[in-house]
């Protein structure tokens, strides 16, 4: 399956929900007038898109109506796409350049933070990386067990202790594992509790710290893994693990199951926080470098731009073991 036809059925949940809706509306409307803006903005607030963030694309959209002195509602609507794309634009590649580079994983429990590590392994792998994982979340039962079965999939070493250990030391014996075995990436599991943030923080600089001393030079890249389900509420936990945890991106999972698909541009926006990939399936493949062009015209299956926003993601899976899902967190 192509990455565009992919992430168009990822999205349906999405398009067959307010986004629907808002491409029903520039059919319904024959004119361009000031009422057509503000059904347009409590569609997107109820899109989850948020209400700074919703005035903002309906003010760009005028300004951009006034500019062009577009008449047609229909008109409006590629406007509309093209604004969304413009808004999600960013830097979103992941800086990896040394060896070994550092991936702190990050998100509380139920987000997907497991597979995710496992679906980034096989992409890495399948890009000829080799790989890394530290099993430092050691507080959340069973947390190791599930992280074992995606490594054995994603065919990636792992470096674990018992549960219970100090997930810093998790984190000194996984960099010596990746200098010795000469690996790419090295991707440390985190906990994932947010109920107390000093702890967090407590946690979180004493990993760093060790990483500075034992790999200082190192690339880092900071991820933090949001359930697109939970809409707003993915929002507040960014805005929380951004203050404690000093983010450089967003994986946002789960898109293929809600309507609330807008929470992308909120995030984007509000936080200043790059989305970085997005997953829309449980397959590895499913998880995808984000592309914003791609997902504006996705949103609205703007299937007659395909050309435009193709995308060569790598080859299909090469065993039927790669594309199961197994191993999340409840």
């Amino acid at each position: 399956m192509g990455f565009f036809k992919s992430l168009k059925e990822g999205l349906k949940k999405t398009r067959d929900g307010i986004m629907g809706q808002i491409d029903a509306l520039f059919k319904r409307f024959k004119k361009v007038d000031e009422e057509l803006f503000e059904e347009l903005e409590e569609l997107l607030i109820a899109a989850d898109v948020g209400m700074l963030t919703s005035e903002k694309i309906c003010d760009t959209l005028r300004d951009k109506v006034k500019s062009t002195g577009t008449k047609d509602p229909q008109e409006v609507r590629d406007l509309f796409i093209e604004t969304i794309a413009e808004m999600l634009e960013g830097d979103m590649s992941l800086k990896l350049d040394t060896k070994p580079s550092v991936i702190l994983v990050i998100g509380v429990n139920g987000v997907g933070k497991t597979t995710t590590i496992g679906k980034l392994c096989s992409s890495f792998r399948k890009d000829g990386k080799k790989c890394v994982i530290a099993a430092a979340d050691t507080f959340r039962a069973a947390a190791i067990d599930q992280l074992e079965v995606w490594a054995e999939r994603a065919k990636c070493d792992i470096v674990k202790h018992t549960e219970g250990s100090d997930p810093a030391a998790v984190v000194f014996d996984a960099i010596s594992a990746a200098k010795a075995r000469k690996a790419d990436i090295l991707i440390c599991d985190t906990a994932g509790r947010l109920h107390n943030k000093k702890h967090l923080m407590d946690e979180l600089a004493k990993i760093n710290r060790v990483i500075d001393r034992e790999a200082p030079d190192c690339d880092r890249e900071v991820l933090l893994v949001l359930d697109a389900t939970t809409g707003q509420n993915a929002i507040n936990q960014a805005r929380a693990f951004k203050d404690a945890a000093g983010l450089t991106g967003i994986i946002l999972t789960k898109l293929d199951g809600t309507a609330r698909g807008g929470v992308v541009l909120a995030i984007k926006e509000e936080l200043g926080v790059p989305v970085k990939y997005i997953g829309v399936g449980e397959k590895i493949e499913d998880l995808q470098p984000f592309n914003p062009k791609a997902f504006a015209a996705a949103l609205f299956e703007n299937s007659d731009k395909v050309d435009d926003f193709e995308v060569n993601f790598g080859e299909e899976p090469d065993d039927e073991e790669d594309t199961e899902e197994g191993g999340e967190e409840q």
